[in-house]
């Protein structure tokens, strides 16, 4: 865990997540672990001992320009996976991003208004709350909640989640484009080169998107929404606390700790590429 950690190995931790992340993304790391604080004096013995310092960096191979290696960091409400080959970035995922409280409201300690991942609950909003009554027969699945995402915590999200939705074909220009800057938000948590690349691999498979929709509409109200592909899920559930705490997941099949591309590299490796 950081705790545990001297300065150096403090320093190091830091940048390579910082390498790893977009500055957006970086700072929404930070801004969760950060949110510890909040967490520690809102729940005084009730709960958990909350921990800005309780997370733990965990290193795969050792660090090198050339070979693969990744690493992992993970504590509450931040898990986080990248794995390089040959010095360049080949997998993000499984990524999740979780914020208690979702928005620090008055009275709470912390700087009042702070909402981490604002914009993953908004822009999944303004895209349901888009929908007419014709389309929501397709995209809405119930008014009863999930109440987390899907997949969990799963090591492997073995297959789809199996609820359907409205097809990205079924959807105006305009919500079409609501659609592509909800995804932009959590592929832009990644380093920009990579992110580029998967938002282009992304693109190429559009019209196969699936939108769906569960719970209310109204800010407060318990809600989630999954934005699904052939191989890839984006999900994000604000059921507890009031629909105040937020869970917002980026899994994909093929590249869940590098699984494909490790094995694509292995391939190559054992032809003399």
């Amino acid at each position: 865990p950081l705790k545990e950690m001297n300065p150096g190995q403090r320093h190091f931790a830091q940048a390579i997540l910082s390498v790893a992340l977009s500055g957006r993304g970086h700072m929404k790391a930070e801004q969760i672990m950060a949110l510890e604080h909040v967490l520690f004096e809102l729940e005084k013995d009730s709960g958990p001992k909350r921990d800005a310092e309780n997370y733990f960096v965990s290193i795969f191979g050792a660090p090198n320009p050339k070979g693969t290696w990744g690493f992992r960091w993970e504590g509450h409400h931040l898990s986080l996976n990248f794995t390089l080959v040959d010095g360049e970035l080949v997998s993000s995922t499984p990524s999740f991003f979780a914020s208690n409280p979702g928005k620090i409201k008055e009275g709470q300690p912390g700087p009042v208004g702070l909402e981490v991942l604002q914009y993953e609950d908004d822009l999944g909003r303004q895209l349901a709350k888009s929908l007419t009554p014709e389309q929501r027969k397709q995209g809405f699945l119930s008014k009863d909640p999930f109440k987390d995402i899907v997949t969990g915590n799963k090591q492997k999200a073995d297959g789809l989640i199996k609820h359907k939705g409205i097809a990205a074909t079924a959807l105006t220009a305009e919500q079409k484009q609501m659609l592509g800057k909800i995804i932009f938000e959590y592929v832009s948590r990644a380093r920009p080169d990579f992110a580029v690349r998967e938002i282009k691999a992304i693109d190429a498979v559009k019209d196969t998107l699936v939108f769906a929709w569960n719970g209310g509409l109204e800010v407060g109200e318990p809600h989630y929404y999954s934005i699904q592909g052939p191989t890839f899920l984006f999900e994000m559930a604000n059921f507890q606390g009031g629909a105040n705490h937020v869970h917002a997941s980026w899994r994909d099949l093929k590249k869940d700790f590098a699984y494909d591309p490790l094995r694509e590299h292995a391939k190559e490796h054992a032809a003399g590429k």
